[in-house]
């Protein structure tokens, strides 16, 4: 799976409301913040989203915060977001 140009990854936003390209140490990453009522919601969401990871076998980072949580995809193979970072961001926002 080849890492995706500017183009593809513009071509391919829309398709994952409220996701974005954060760049982090010249990488991009396919990232979104959640907000939540409280500590207890987020915790759950983070869970799900950490069991939809493993069934794929494409693990985010996941930060997990008071009421947040942001969850980002990259390929560290490839050093930037492939196809299947948003398919799996698709999958989270079905959450």
């Amino acid at each position: 799976m080849a890492r995706l140009t500017d183009i593809e990854i513009s071509d391919r936003l829309d398709s994952v409301p409220g996701w974005e390209i954060r760049e982090e140490s010249a990488v991009n990453q396919l990232s979104r913040t959640f907000e939540f009522e409280n500590f207890a919601a987020a915790l759950a969401f983070t869970n799900k989203v950490g069991e939809l990871a493993e069934e794929a076998d494409h693990h985010p980072r996941i930060v997990t915060e008071w009421g947040r949580v942001e969850v980002s995809f990259w390929s560290h193979d490839h050093a930037g977001v492939v196809e299947n970072d948003f398919v799996m961001a698709a999958r989270v926002n079905e959450l």
